[in-house]
């Protein structure tokens, strides 16, 4: 892909559905009683992953003519070998599930997936009852034998969601009260979504606890717009001089919007109207102007609230004036790519003034960018923000492997040739 310099951009975005919600009302859904039915999941390879993982278990999962998707439980079949593609959010879930399925089933994905940690979810589902085998390192593929299990109490070393969300997920099947206990606040969609789907869970503080045997029952699901898909456009309305966009019907779930108060307090012009819920979501629309900015300091506190968004947030930094520190997020080096890497190097190209921590970065600006060869190392986000700083060089940006856009945003570049065209 060949990115040009943006004069401004102007009108409305709308982004896709929120996928990690979408995962859980899936994967949830699949294990409820009655018809369940969702309502603006995005597409991309994501989120097909899950699908087809889920039908290849047995459950039924079906697109309505209007596009919504009917999920109904059925009997689980184990014994199967699965493939999440790239999702990490498909591998953690679904082990969760499966540690609570009797029989034998081995998840797998592809080779950036393999390159990612699972140890931090074999470690507190083998307590609770599963057999778990790894590939050398706790990478994939994994094999599960489930079984019955038993409930833990247990606190995670690592900010992580998603191993959260696989215990409470096994927790569902275990006997007694399993306990998560986090050090610091990850997304909560998995409690809220159980919460809206009548399964007891009961939240003190850090502590979210969930009583084993507990059914969820079916029920409507309606995905707001995905913030993190969003935050490329908000940086994007922020940097290029004249511009103003508006977002519709955008997920503002607070353990989300850290990347929207980061960046509101560097001085862009962010507001959030209209604001609603849905079965515990907070829903808001987002309208954005171009805005001047200064550094900041982003500590260890905020990163889970805004891990998916510092790759954009970093272009931002390199239009803004001062210095902008981002620490505590040794995370980033375990995703899709090494982020910290990825998005040092690739700014560091396009003639930014930024310089790699083990866990984090700096960021010295305003710098004009330069456009450059640079790629996305086979990372979504990467792509993406890269895309938004070639709107703000000069000359042409090369995006290597931009079609990895595509697991999560397909029409990405559509949407953005809209408002700046």
């Amino acid at each position: 892909m060949l990115v040009q310099p943006a004069e401004r951009l102007r009108g409305t975005v709308r982004v896709p559905g929120d996928k990690s919600i979408a995962h859980r009302a899936l994967i949830i859904g699949s294990m409820a009683k009655g018809k369940h039915v969702v309502e603006g999941a995005p597409a991309g390879a994501d989120l097909y992953s899950t699908v087809s993982c889920l039908r290849s278990l047995g459950a039924f999962i079906e697109e309505m003519p209007d596009g919504r998707l009917l999920v109904l439980s059925k009997e689980f079949v184990s014994g199967k070998h699965i493939d999440a593609g790239n999702s990490g959010t498909t591998a953690r879930l679904l082990s969760g599930l499966l540690a609570g399925l009797p029989g034998e089933t081995t998840i797998d994905g592809d080779e950036s997936l393999r390159g990612r940690p699972m140890d931090r979810i074999v470690e507190p589902l083998s307590q609770m009852g599963a057999d778990i085998a790894t590939a050398p390192g706790g990478r994939l593929p994994i094999t599960i034998r489930g079984g019955r299990l038993k409930a833990i109490s247990h606190q995670p070393p690592v900010a992580s969601a998603q191993v959260k969300s696989a215990i409470l997920i096994a927790g569902l099947m275990a006997e007694g009260i399993t306990v998560v206990e986090e050090r610091v606040p990850t997304r909560d969609h998995t409690e809220r979504l159980l919460a809206a789907m009548a399964v007891p869970v009961e939240i003190d503080g850090h502590k979210i606890a969930i009583r084993g045997g507990s059914v969820p029952r079916a029920a409507q699901v309606k995905i707001p717009g995905d913030l993190s898909s969003a935050a490329f456009f908000v940086v994007a309305s922020v940097c290029v001089p004249g511009s103003e966009l508006y977002l519709p019907t955008v997920g503002i779930n607070p353990t989300r919007t850290g990347a929207i108060r980061v960046l509101q307090e560097m001085g862009a012009s962010i507001e959030l109207i209209n604001h609603a819920s849905f079965l515990e979501e907070p829903i808001a629309d987002i309208v954005v102007k171009s805005s001047e900015l200064r550094g900041t300091t982003i500590g260890h506190e905020l990163i889970p609230s805004l891990i998916d968004e510092l790759p954009i947030i970093a272009v931002a930094a390199t239009q803004a004036e001062g210095e902008t520190t981002v620490s505590g997020a040794k995370e980033l080096r375990y995703k899709e790519s090494d982020r910290i890497a990825a998005i040092v190097g690739n700014l560091k190209r396009m003639g930014a003034d930024i310089e790699a921590r083990d866990d984090g970065f700096v960021i010295r600006g305003p710098t004009r960018l330069k456009g450059n060869k640079v790629s996305s190392l086979g990372d979504h986000r990467v792509a993406m923000a890269m895309t938004i700083a070639g709107l703000l060089a000069t000359g042409q940006t090369h995006i290597e492997r931009s079609d990895i856009i595509g697991v999560s945003y397909p029409s990405f570049f559509k949407d953005l040739q809209t408002v700046s065209g």
